[in-house]
Formats: structure tokens, C-alpha cells, sequence
């Protein structure tokens, strides 16, 4: 435990090498998270960058006094970017409303096309 808390001082003291170093451990955690929001139109490795960054982040702002472990800590980070990420990312900004009409709009879509077989249509 003291090895991995004076890797996070040196990280959060500009060692560059430290960081990267956690950065690389935590490989599997932030795996496990982009893994939650594959299939929404990103390549799974920009997501696993925009990820990286939260769990970045969290290093920066990890107080090592509290009793909490850094990886528990960074996952609010990690998924916290990536959800912005997604909601911000696009040329025209989309309420998240419109969004949620659009996916309940999708849902009714599919749902007819199951019971009729076929896609709906205005006429």
C-alpha cells in the first residue's frame, strides 16, 4: 500500500513517469468502463482516452488522507468524462430532452416493426 501511495505523491508532483505508470495498472478499470458504453458510434480506444483522462484527473485530486483506494475513487472520473464525452461531442448541441424523445421514438420504431412486420411509415 505505501509503494502505490507514494507513486500517486509523485504523480500528483509532476512525475511524469509515475503517472503513467498508474495510468498502466488501471488499464483493466478503465477497460471494464469503456466496455459499458461501447456500440454508441466512438471507436472503443477514443473512449478508453477520454477514460485515461478521468482517471487523470482523479489522480490529481486523490487526497490520500481518506480511506478510500484510488481505483474506488476514480470511477465516478472515468465514467464522469466519457459521459460528457458522449453528451457534448457533435457540431449542433442537442438537449438531453430531444434525446430521450429520440430514443423513445426508436423504441416505439422497433417495437411496431415486430408486431407488424414491417417499418412504419406516414401513409
Amino acid at each position: 500500500m505505501k509503494d502505490i501511495t507514494n507513486e500517486i505523491i509523485k504523480a500528483q508532483n509532476g512525475d511524469k513517469d509515475s503517472l503513467a505508470d498508474l495510468v498502466e495498472k488501471n488499464q483493466g478499470l478503465i477497460w471494464s468502463i469503456v466496455k459499458r458504453f461501447a456500440g454508441r458510434g466512438y471507436e472503443t480506444e477514443d473512449i478508453y482516452q477520454i477514460g485515461a483522462m478521468g482517471f487523470v484527473k482523479a489522480i490529481r485530486n486523490f487526497d490520500i488522507e481518506y480511506d478510500v483506494k484510488l481505483s474506488t475513487y476514480a470511477v465516478p472520473y472515468i465514467m464522469g468524462e466519457i459521459k460528457r464525452f458522449l453528451r457534448d461531442d457533435g457540431p449542433i448541441k442537442v438537449s438531453r430532452s430531444l434525446k430521450e424523445l429520440h430514443r423513445k421514438i426508436l423504441e416505439i420504431q422497433k417495437e411496431y416493426s415486430n408486431k407488424k412486420g414491417k417499418e412504419p411509415s406516414l401513409r
